[in-house]
Order: C-alpha cells, then sequence, then structure tokens
C-alpha cells in the first residue's frame, strides 16, 4: 500500500470518495470532450444518490469537468462558475446492478456538438476507475497516465502503436481492448509509467486507422 492510499490526495472537501474521486472522473470526461462545455448531465447512483449535495459531489463533478484539480479552491464556487460560463447542467439520480456503491454516468455535449458518456467509480482515497466510455467496456484505473486510442478493428492495429511507444521507451504498465464488433469501432486503453510527450501522442495520432486518440493525465 502506498502513502496516497492511507492518507488521500490533498483535497477540498469533506470525502476522498466523494470529492476527490469525482473531481478526477469529470477530469476524464472534459478531457475526453475536447472542446467547450454546452451542457452536462449526471446521474447519481448508489451512495453518491443519496448524499451527493451534503457532500459537495455535484460541486466536485462539475469542477473536474470544468478542469479543475481536486486541490482548486474554486470547487466550492464551481456551479456559479459554470453558469458564468454558459454551462447547463443537471443532476438526476437513479438505480444501476452490478456497480460500486459511489457511481455516476456523465453525459457531455460541446458547442461544437461533439457528445460524450462516461461510468466511472469513485472507490476510495480519492481512486478512480472508469468502466464504460461511450458505451465501450473498458476498465481504466485512473492512478496512471493513460492513452486512449480508438481505431478501426484490423489486425495489427495493437502491434503498430505499441511498438511506437516501444520506439520512444514508454513502459506500458497496463492495457486493455474493447469493440463494439468485429471489424467496427475498437478502443485501446493504454496505461503508462511516468509522462507521454506530445509529439508521441502526435504521432499515433496519424498511424493508420486510428480515428482519435485522448490522453488523460492522471494527476
Amino acid at each position: 500500500m502506498d502513502v496516497f492510499s492511507i492518507i488521500g490526495p490533498v483535497m477540498i472537501g469533506p470525502s476522498s470518495s466523494h470529492t476527490a474521486g469525482a473531481v478526477r472522473i469529470g477530469n476524464v470526461a472534459g478531457s475526453l470532450l475536447g472542446e467547450e462545455i454546452a451542457s452536462a448531465d449526471i446521474l447519481f447512483v448508489g451512495s453518491f444518490a443519496k448524499t451527493y449535495r451534503g457532500h459537495g459531489t455535484d460541486k466536485a463533478v462539475i469542477a473536474g469537468i470544468l478542469g479543475m484539480a481536486p486541490s482548486d479552491s474554486r470547487i466550492k464556487t464551481s456551479l456559479e462558475y459554470a453558469k458564468k460560463r454558459g454551462v447547463q447542467f443537471q443532476f438526476r439520480t437513479g438505480e444501476m446492478e452490478g456497480v460500486h456503491p459511489n457511481t455516476m454516468q456523465i453525459t457531455l455535449t460541446g458547442k461544437q456538438g461533439k457528445k460524450v458518456e462516461i461510468l466511472g467509480s469513485s472507490i476510495g482515497g480519492g481512486n478512480i476507475v472508469i468502466k464504460k466510455i461511450n458505451g465501450y467496456a473498458i476498465n481504466v484505473l485512473g492512478q496512471s497516465t493513460t492513452l486512449l486510442v480508438f481505431h478501426r478493428d484490423i489486425p495489427g492495429m495493437i502491434s503498430d502503436v505499441t511498438r511506437l511507444l516501444a520506439i520512444h521507451d514508454i513502459n506500458i504498465n497496463r492495457f486493455s481492448l474493447q469493440r463494439d464488433k468485429k471489424g467496427g469501432i475498437a478502443v485501446m486503453a493504454i496505461e503508462i509509467d511516468g509522462k507521454i510527450p506530445d509529439n508521441v501522442v502526435e504521432e499515433v495520432k496519424h498511424v493508420h486507422n486510428v480515428t482519435e486518440v485522448v490522453l488523460l493525465k492522471m494527476d
């Protein structure tokens, strides 16, 4: 067990699960959208649904979506900050089987029309796990920098991308792959040690049959 797991993150708010974790899930959603946000729809389930107002989870997730860190003092006023930026948001509660008690589904719409949806859970100590992105079942732990590579499901894609990372001495500590159907669209979730330079991300974007690349910088 590392020190972070024992003492938790530097954060604003009463609970690492309900605030720091929520901020980080929001960070992932905002990074995936990659454009200015027009609206956010957040569905809270489990304990989040019962306590999100009292624990400030609503403020935390909006702060994360807007790019704030768990230690940002603006978290307490993030809802007002979002309104000033013209962001519309709503919070809903519901039930979902087979998920962690601290789970939320975030649906974002950008001002240029892009939409993203993620399902994420806050599992304690500010740690998170992302279980779905745009309907794809994944398992990103949120403990290290993660490269999401969307691509056509054809032979050789894994080796093309991982070989490129190896050329740049980038070590993969965790890898998963999901696809919607054979020959359709697939997504690699590549968790790496350390950081990945911007020029390497650009090189991955130009790999043949890659359709989109998103870099999740985990704090």
